[in-house]
């Protein structure tokens, strides 16, 4: 929200009052209290007089510093509130001079100024990250009498900004005014599924502002040389989180918020579905996966979208009886091929569903203050809401997922959550305006927790459309409405970047898009997008997404790409490792691999899955395609070509190839199964070493087994943790199958074998 008309003035009606001195600091346990008048206090009769500003510091983590200023303290605690960790015992110490009190947290330090104007500096050694200055922070209030509390904190020269949810304009975020409100927008807007107060930038920290509700951020748009947010309340928490990279800033922002869990293997294959308003039976759900089989395409979870229910029944979690007659029996049959199964669900219950009396007639349904039941029009006839703020309406809800369990459903689609309205009464009594966003946070982990308690710990995988701060810990989500078309397939990757930047570690999107019919070029370049994301699922809105129906090229795309993603499982489901254990995405911004190469910061038509591949979807049919290469040589994870950076390269690439280039340095266990994404990754494992330089000794995770590869002259060696386990290595293009018996391999660097890719040139 902006308050001000250009520098001088403020907006016609609006009135603020800005901290302009500490008038005393105290400081606890690791903590700083400030009391900061809104005027200057020259005499006695100035203290007769407020606002006076209530700051609070204190420092949940190791370089993590909380900030919360209050204007009126008598209103009763707000619900709901995020879900913060805090290990303060310890990780903080104040210190005090005549000129500053100082609050340190790790390397991170928070200074105040005790004499002169108002001004609070975050500091890292010795350096300043940014800072809230005279006029920043304020008590504001608009024409209407309404009452907000803002921040301004400083935008260093050449900073960016990034994050804020998944957002579908350009990944960085300076100049934009982004307000944090869940929106069912599609992806071509300024609206958004998943709203994350959240900001991460390249100059070494964060922000999250620690509110549930609107917040509105300006970033470098209101004030240009600052990044603003304000919401509308008496109390306000934000925290700086020092890095210094990029990942260090996520790490150290989901040990606050929460590591996302880690999805099942099987969730990392090829999911399918009927689409949304085709027609379709148990026979034309075979005939897909029949057809897929006979194609040798693999195929590892099939999905049931909307339709599966009888139509304005949704949700009433039953299968539509004129339709599947034996649903547990046709489950059963399509598990006998190997197939796990999805289910779409909703947290709407339509007027007709029998689920809407039963919700009613027991209070799980969201009310209005009068008591009776908010119902609306728009998506389902009548259609109301569960009250997931009540205990007993969440187990309700959960029974009905159970059922489907118990009949062989294995995950489950957990559409919307954003249509969530403000003119009700929760049964927890938690603020409608706070609980707009969050509904998506309960209505997610009610589902993620079914699965967990029923299907057991790392089993658990839901497809979700809305978010908040939180939600990464209930993955996986995905990228929600978009057009077939290269405009959408380009606005899907910078959402899914930027929700990367916020937290999230794993991200899907509809390949071939959601609305319309792509063409069958477009399908097949959003194809190999798709297989080299976290998760893979063909999905459409009103036409099915089987390559066949496109053309027959399109069978051999998907096959291609499937096959390598599968091969590429030992190295990819240690990047989803990762991302549990560390808060740091598969799929990253170029930025967050290469914070110091300021060719990265803006580029978002290309990712890093992981930390060694770097992938550039092709946005053309044509195959047209320019992307920037970092320092150093790689190699073409297809071909072996090579390409020696910091430069950009334009090239061209057919339906069944895409710039897929390995990092220099690395080394990639590829696996040896590729009809299936859940298997023994270390059995049979190559490793495919680029570009080591001698003396260079790299550690790769396949599975549980770990091996160490060194680089000794012009020989590669390496070990296994495991003597017994089979392997392969291969080198300068060579591929070499052995056993580990000794624990050692050692192989001479050579020419390629018939059939293999070209060596780099450290390898010829």
């Amino acid at each position: 929200m902006k308050f001000t008309d250009g520098y001088w003035l403020l907006r016609e009606g609006v009135t603020a009052a800005h901290p302009v001195e500490a008038l005393d600091v105290t400081s606890g346990p690791g903590t700083l209290q400030i009391h900061a008048p809104t005027q200057p206090i020259r005499h006695r009769g100035d203290l007769l007089k407020g606002p006076v500003v209530t700051i609070s510091a204190h420092a949940p983590l190791p370089d993590v510093i909380g900030v919360t200023f209050t204007h009126f303290e008598g209103g009763e605690p707000q619900r709901p509130e995020f879900e913060v960790s805090d290990e303060a015992e310890g990780a903080a110490q104040s210190s005090y001079d005549e000129d500053h009190a100082v609050l340190t947290s790790g390397d991170l330090s928070l200074r105040v100024a005790r004499t002169g104007p108002w001004r609070l500096d975050f500091l890292a050694h010795g350096r300043t990250l940014t800072t809230s200055g005279p006029k920043g922070m304020g008590i504001m209030r608009d024409a209407s009498g309404a009452h907000y509390l803002r921040e301004q904190l400083g935008l260093g020269v050449g900073t960016h900004v990034f994050g804020l949810g998944e957002r579908f304009g350009p990944l960085v975020k300076n100049g934009q005014s982004v307000d944090m409100w869940n929106a069912d927008g599609g992806t071509a807007t300024e609206q958004a599924y998943k709203n994350v107060p959240f900001y991460l930038t390249d100059a070494g920290y964060g922000v999250f502002v620690d509110h549930p509700g609107r917040v509105s951020f300006e970033v470098g748009s209101e004030a240009v040389s600052r990044v603003q947010f304000s919401a509308e309340t008496q109390q306000l928490t934000y925290y700086v989180i020092h890095g210094p990279t990029p990942k260090e800033i996520l790490r150290k922002f989901t040990a606050l918020t929460g590591r996302p869990a880690l999805p099942p293997a099987w969730s990392f294959g090829l999911w399918l579905s009927t689409s949304f308003t085709t027609s379709y039976d148990e026979a034309t759900v075979t005939s897909f996966i029949d057809g897929m089989r006979t194609r040798e395409l693999p195929l590892s979870v099939f999905h049931f979208d909307c339709f599966w229910m009888r139509e304005f029944n949704w949700c009433d979690f039953e299968w539509d009886p004129r339709v599947f007659p034996d649903p547990a029996g046709m489950l059963a049959r399509l598990k006998e091929k190997g197939l796990r199964i999805s289910v779409w669900i909703n947290p709407y219950i339509a007027q007709r569903s029998p689920l809407f009396a039963e919700g009613k007639a027991l209070g799980h349904l969201l009310r209005r203050p009068d008591g009776s039941v908010w119902q609306w029009d728009l998506w389902q006839p009548g259609m109301a809401l569960v009250d997931f703020t009540s205990q007993a309406a969440r187990e309700w809800y959960a029974g009905k997922l159970e059922a489907l369990l118990a009949q062989g459903v294995d995950c489950f689609k957990t559409d919307f959550g954003e249509r969530v309205p403000v003119d009700v009464a929760y049964a927890d009594g938690s603020d409608p305006e706070r609980m707009h966003n969050y509904y998506a946070y309960l209505y997610n982990r009610t589902v993620f927790d079914v699965l967990r308690k029923h299907r057991g710990e790392g089993e658990a995988v839901v497809f979700a459309r809305s978010a908040t701060t939180g939600s990464q810990k209930f993955p996986v989500h995905w990228g929600g409405d978009c057009e077939a078309t290269y405009e959408s397939m380009a606005e899907s990757l910078r959402g899914g970047l930027s929700l990367g930047m916020s937290g999230f570690g794993f991200w899907s999107h509809d390949i071939g898009g959601f609305e319309g019919t792509p063409s069958p070029a477009l399908f097949k370049r959003w194809i190999a997008f798709g297989l080299l994301s976290s998760h893979s699922r063909l999905h459409g809105s009103s036409s099915y997404r089987v390559p066949w129906l496109f053309d027959d090229e399109a069978v051999d795309v998907l096959r291609l790409f499937t096959n390598l993603k599968l091969r590429l499982m030992p190295y990819l489901y240690e990047a989803a490792r990762a991302a549990h254990t560390e808060g740091v995405p598969m799929m990253r911004a170029m930025t967050l691999e290469f914070p110091d190469d300021p060719g990265c910061a803006h580029l978002e038509r290309q990712y890093m899955l992981g930390p060694d591949l770097l992938v550039a979807p092709v946005f053309s049919d044509e195959g047209e395609v320019a992307y920037y290469v970092p320092e150093g040589t790689w190699t073409h994870f297809l071909s072996g070509r090579t390409v020696t950076g910091p430069r950009w390269v334009r090239e061209r690439h057919g339906f069944l190839s895409v710039p897929l280039l390995v990092r220099p340095g690395a080394v990639i266990p590829v696996g040896a199964v590729d009809d299936r994404p859940d298997y023994a990754y270390a059995d049979g494992v190559t490793l495919r070493a680029y570009g080591l330089e001698r003396g260079a000794q790299v550690t790769v995770q396949a599975g549980d087994v770990t091996f160490t590869v060194v680089r000794e002259g012009d020989t590669l060696r390496a070990s296994c943790g495991d003597p017994a386990a089979p392997w392969g290595l291969a080198a300068g293009g060579r591929a070499v199958r052995a056993r580990a018996g000794t624990g050692f391999l050692s192989l001479d660097l050579g020419a390629p074998g018939p059939g293999s890719p070209a060596p780099g040139p450290e390898s010829a």
